[in-house]
């Protein structure tokens, strides 16, 4: 083991870049909620992209080492210190035998991701050491007293200064095409949702994030028999509050899909209370 956790904020996991092709199956994609934060990070070490690392919502994680690594954090805006000094996101940094990596509290965008050159050694399930928190598979959140191990890797360490990157802040503007159920809302329900200013509810998490604003509403009282979803489906319920499904949100559902957002890493990033501007 090369890796205490000290301390932990919730809903801290273990995520690589997920579970491909088994949603047949009735098995998530799960993954990294910003993918591009997390490939960058892993990238920043020498570790291929698919490696695992730390998704820290909002930030509080303090981890110790006890043998020299490489680190990287990236995704929110987070103060870091390595050691006893402040260190910058977006490059990598030598964490030494003893020393402390602490993540504070995001003040722009929501996750930051901690990539370790050689990944986390975690035992794979179903060909990916993610979290889902929905099913249940993978390794188990994150909690104070963790152990954790980390692999080795032969790929080379390129040293950069640091990677120009950001994430989103109060206002994300996002692409959305056309669901498969829009015709079963008011024909009016595509330009609200396309023209409106959204707001980001405080009922989010990693299956999915629900939108304040005008109401969708249903042409009729017709059920729908379930059928399959995807990360980015925005799911309308008979409330009328459109709610956009995420990394661990189910293969199946019952309510209309209005519309599939396709810039997920950006939705992985608004906080509650940021504004969002869904562009068709």
């Amino acid at each position: 083991m090369s890796l205490r956790v000290e301390a932990v904020g919730p809903g801290t996991t273990v995520q690589d870049l997920g579970r491909s092709g088994l949603r047949a199956i009735g098995v998530g994609s799960s993954g990294a909620m910003d993918r591009a934060s997390h490939r960058i990070a892993q990238r920043l070490v020498g570790n291929r992209e698919s490696a695992a690392g730390i998704e820290v919502p909002l930030g509080g994680l303090r981890l110790r080492a006890t043998r020299d690594h490489w680190i990287a954090v990236t995704g929110a805006e987070t103060p870091v210190t390595v050691g006893s000094h402040p260190a910058d996101l977006w490059r990598p940094h030598l964490l030494r035998a003893g020393d402390v990596l602490e993540l504070g509290f995001a003040t722009r965008g929501i996750r930051a991701y901690v990539a370790v050159r050689g990944g986390l050694a975690m035992t794979p399930v179903l060909g990916s050491r993610s979290r889902d928190t929905l099913a249940g598979l993978g390794p188990e959140p994150l909690r104070v007293g963790d152990e954790l191990a980390v692999g080795r890797t032969t790929l080379p360490l390129h040293l950069v200064d640091i990677a120009p990157w950001r994430v989103p802040g109060d206002h994300v503007d996002a692409r959305v095409v056309p669901g498969p159920r829009r015709d079963m809302l008011v024909p009016e329900a595509w330009d609200l949702l396309t023209g409106e200013t959204w707001t980001a509810s405080s009922a989010a998490d990693r299956v999915g994030a629900r939108l304040e604003g005008p109401l969708l509403r249903h042409r009729g009282t017709t059920e729908l028999p379930s059928e399959g979803m995807i990360p980015g489906a925005i799911q309308v319920p008979p409330s009328g509050v459109p709610t956009i499904l995420l990394a661990d949100g189910p293969v199946t559902g019952g309510y209309p899909v209005i519309g599939v957002v396709l810039d997920l890493d950006a939705i992985g990033q608004l906080r509650p209370g940021a504004t969002l501007r869904l562009r068709g």
